[in-house]
Order: C-alpha cells, then structure tokens, then sequence
C-alpha cells in the first residue's frame, strides 16, 4: 500500500481515537525515523519517550531474533529463564523484594491499586484484631473504611479504569464517568494539602516524581519525603509512578534517586524493552506477601522474547557512564533551551532527557512546523512542548533539535 491508500484506509477500517498526521514512518535508525517517501526525521519522541535505545539497536535486534527462533510465549503457566533473569536484575538493582510483570504502563498501574487495596484490607483486618474487634471482611463498612486512594493534580497513569480514576485531566475522565471509587486529588507539590488529603482512611498514595503528560513537572525536592512521612504516619503505601520518567530517563536509574527516597510500590512500562510491550511493578515483601495464586494474573505478561529484549536494554542502560552521560546531555539540553527566544518561552523543566519548554502560546504550530523541518516533537499540556529522545541521543543531534526549534518559533512569531 502506498501511502495515500494507508491513509484513507486507516480512516475507514480504524476506530477513531487518534488524530494523526499525514505521514506514514518504514523504518528508523539510530536516533531517526524514516517515512514512506524517504524523508528522515530526528525523533524527539521516543515513541513517547519509549525507545530508550533508539531505534533498530544492532544488539536488541540480534537478542530479539535469536529469541523469537527459540520461543517466544508460553504464558505464566510455566517457568522461563528470561523472565526470571529480568526480575532478578530488576531486584537487585532497586528497594524492591519481588516483581510482577504485565504488558504496559497503565496495566502495572491498575495492578499496583489492586495490590495496595489488598494490602490495606489485610493490614486493616489485622489491626482490628490486635484491638479485640470483629474482623468479618465481608461487612461493607470494613470492607471500604481504608480503600482511599490520594493521587494529584497533573498526574497521569493511563487510560483503564482503575488508571484512568487517579488520572487527573477532566477530558481523559468525564467522558468514562463513574469511575473507581474513593479517589481524591490533591493538588500536585503542596505539602499541606497532602497532608489534610492522606488520612487514616488512605491505603495508597500514587505520584510520579516527575510528571510527563501533565506539563514535564518535576517534584519539589521536599514533596517526595513530605509523601513518604505521611504514608509512614497514616500506615499507606507510597507507589512511584515511573513509566515514563523511570530507567535512566531521569539521569538516575530510578528517578526516585534524586529525592532520596524509597517508595513501597514503583510501576516501570515505556522503555524497558525498547518498544516491545512491558510492564512491571516493583513491590517491598510487606505488599506481595498479602498476595496469592489467582489474585492477578495477564496470558501475556512477562513472555520470554519481551524480557529477553529488556534484559539488552537494561544492561545498557545501568552502567554509571551511561547514566553520567545521559544526564550531562539533559543539562546540555536545557542549557541551550534556556537560549531560545525568552519573549516566547516561559519555562524549561525536567530531569535528564524528559524535559519541558513551555510556551506563551499553544504548542501545536511548532509541533506540526519542526516535522515539516525534520523534527519529531510531542506535547505535555496545550502550552509544553515535550522532548523525550532516545537516550543514546548525541550532542550534535541535541544542537540539531534546538536549532530546528529556534527556526520555528522565529517563524511563527513572524506569521
């Protein structure tokens, strides 16, 4: 099909949920894309902030063809290598005790609310028997009494229900309303009203330290030890959302690190098999140990080719030259933002290679002008230009999107 046809025929035979340019992408390579009529594009998107390693990486392409000739699912019914190997580096190398795995960012988020309701249903039963009480699980008043989930303003965990309910932005929610009860929103880096929303009622707090879809909004250094004070205070669980800004993209393995903070859940998805469906969520052993045979599962999750392929990418990814490079490139980055005509950008934000640059103006010209010039831009928010590039991104391809940037703000001011 060439490209017209791939087109029109998306419109007809596709259900309707994304807005797409008229641009159809073969093949990439490194740090660029190409599309159907040979123009190369340097991607600045990663597949929202997904191909860690850029793309058609020579090593994961020779790991994920060698696998995929030996097997590549059996489903969790049965013991791989891989997904063990996978696991074990994942707890080696966080505040983690165990790992579940699943196929995506929102998927680990639903089952980190899953797990923590029933972390607190066991940890409220228990309580009320240390006290002498009635532990029947089946009466509704303690079946709900400490179910509360706190989440923020800005947050975004996916598009699921469960997800979707500690979502922030009113045009992801009221279309789908009513969704999971006995959430509550705070707002995002406001250390009272964090503590007037997290109560004795709370079984989970969920956050992502630096927030993506939400405007590129990195935590406050104190917001993150605030959190965990609380949850220690009111005996909740604190999950770091980390499905985008987590595995390196942070400048640290963990974006975490730089608070110095542990949480008692942590949810990993976009990167880790450098764009083969993944998720993870990362759990102390006071939360899986409330958990068993039947209370979870997913046919696909964890498969051996996918964790085989992440296991590449996270071996790439946790070695102290790598991070120390990555996030000397994210200082890079934004230094030369910081260039950029004052008048028309209000704010650079981020950690690493996450990073904002907002607007006096809708984002959406720049977007659709740095394509027609080469470039590969997203969006966080009508106003924040979103830039998420793979980590292996250079320095001169750095200058290149800065440049590009520059051209299409002074253009547009001109129009």
């Amino acid at each position: 099909m060439n490209k017209v046809d791939i087109i029109q025929s998306e419109a007809q035979v596709m259900v309707q949920t994304y807005k797409r340019p008229e641009v159809v992408f073969t093949h990439g390579k490194g740090c660029y894309l190409y599309d159907s009529d040979g123009q190369a594009y340097l991607d600045f998107a990663a597949g929202i902030a997904v191909n860690a390693l850029g793309h058609a990486d020579p090593e994961w392409v020779q790991v994920v063809r060698e696998q995929a000739g030996l097997l590549t699912h059996v489903s969790n019914l049965y013991h791989t290598a891989p997904q063990v190997q996978l696991a074990q580096r994942l707890v080696d190398n966080s505040f983690a005790d165990r790992v579940f795995f699943c196929n995506s960012g929102t998927e680990a988020n639903e089952a980190a609310l899953k797990f923590a309701r029933k972390w607190a249903k066991k940890e409220e039963g228990r309580g009320k028997r240390e006290e002498g009480e009635e532990g029947d699980a089946s009466h509704s008043a303690f079946r709900n009494s400490k179910s509360k989930i706190v989440a923020f303003s800005g947050g975004f965990h996916g598009r699921s229900y469960g997800s979707l309910s500690v979502t922030h932005k009113a045009q992801y929610r009221e279309p789908f309303a009513p969704l999971l009860p006995g959430v509550t929103f705070a707002p995002f880096n406001d250390l009272e009203a964090a503590a007037e929303a997290i109560d004795g009622q709370t079984c989970a707090v969920i956050v992502e330290p630096v927030q993506g879809e939400g405007g590129v909004n990195p935590a406050r250094f104190e917001f993150l030890p605030w959190l965990r004070q609380l949850c220690d205070q009111h005996n909740a669980l604190l999950i770091f959302d980390e499905v985008q800004c987590g595995l390196g993209r942070s400048g640290k393995l963990w974006a975490h690190e730089l608070y110095g903070v542990t949480p008692d859940m942590m949810t990993l998805a976009k990167p880790l098999a450098n764009g083969l469906p993944i998720g993870a969520v990362l759990v102390t052993e006071r939360v899986a140990a409330v958990l068993q045979p039947g209370d979870h599962g997913s046919t696909f999750a964890g498969g051996p080719l996918v964790c085989r392929a992440a296991e590449v990418v996270f071996d790439r990814i946790n070695q102290p030259a790598f991070l120390d490079d990555m996030a000397a490139k994210g200082q890079y980055l934004k230094e030369l933002l910081w260039q950029l005509p004052m008048g028309q950008v209000t704010a650079v934000r981020g950690a690493g290679l996450l990073v904002g640059v907002e607007l006096n103006r809708p984002v959406a010209p720049i977007i659709a002008a740095a394509r027609a010039k080469g470039l590969i831009l997203i969006n966080a928010g009508e106003n924040v230009l979103r830039l998420a590039p793979p980590l292996i991104v250079t320095r001169e391809e750095i200058e290149t999107a800065v440049a590009i940037i520059k051209e299409c703000l002074i253009d547009d001011s001109k129009s």
